[in-house]
């Protein structure tokens, strides 16, 4: 058994998601900017309409992965609200100036979401060494890693992913995954897991 996320920002691309296969969602605003914050109604709306489980995806701006204590201070309260959903648990990931996992900010995260899952995302391939990042978010209470091995795609980053997968760490392999694709990445990767934007078809352009 395999699980396909899709990467949604809209209800309607959540609705078609599930309804063309996606076991879970991770739901973001401003896929242009890599996935944004979605607002509480969005995330109220998405709950209500699917079965599925539906991550949120937790930044608040595009760029850097480096937050001041105001922008955590935030993002620690946005946790706290949105936790009381019906959602699965959030997306979110943090580094230090030198680009490597930043522990304790990512431990206030996992600490604000309680019982709820936790996806570090693709920050992970900002930083030096994806394999030895890995291994230090084992520490936080995190429950996955999202990751394209510090490749633009997952097909050139099997071995870094698949080093990865070596871990304690369960890692969701993303890197324009798509429905064509997916069949050879799941024979090239040791990983159960799979995110996209068209992991279950181009929903987008439909």
């Amino acid at each position: 058994m395999i699980v396909k996320e899709a990467c949604v920002d809209s209800l309607e691309l959540a609705i078609l998601a599930e309804n063309n296969g996606a076991d879970r969602i991770e739901l973001c605003s401003r896929l242009d900017l890599d996935g944004l914050s979605p607002t509480p109604d969005l995330i109220k709306s998405t709950c209500k309409s699917l079965k599925i489980p539906i991550m949120v995806m937790v930044r608040l701006r595009g760029g850097n992965f480096m937050y001041t204590d105001e922008e955590l201070d935030e993002m620690i309260q946005y946790v706290k609200q949105i936790k009381f959903y019906s959602i699965s648990g959030f997306v979110f990931g943090a580094l230090t100036k030198e680009n490597w996992p930043d522990i304790n900010v990512t431990k206030q995260i996992v600490d604000a979401a309680g019982d709820l899952d936790v996806t570090f995302h693709k920050a992970i391939d900002a930083t030096p060494d994806p394999v030895e990042s890995s291994k230090m978010l084992g520490q936080t209470g995190i429950t996955r890693i999202l990751t394209s091995g510090r490749k633009d795609t997952a097909e050139d980053g099997i071995e870094v992913i698949n080093n990865m997968a070596a871990g304690d760490i369960n890692i969701l392999a993303a890197g324009k995954i798509t429905s064509n694709n997916l069949p050879l990445l799941q024979e090239k990767l040791n990983v159960t897991e799979f995110h996209g934007k068209k992991i279950v078809g181009d929903i987008y352009s439909v």
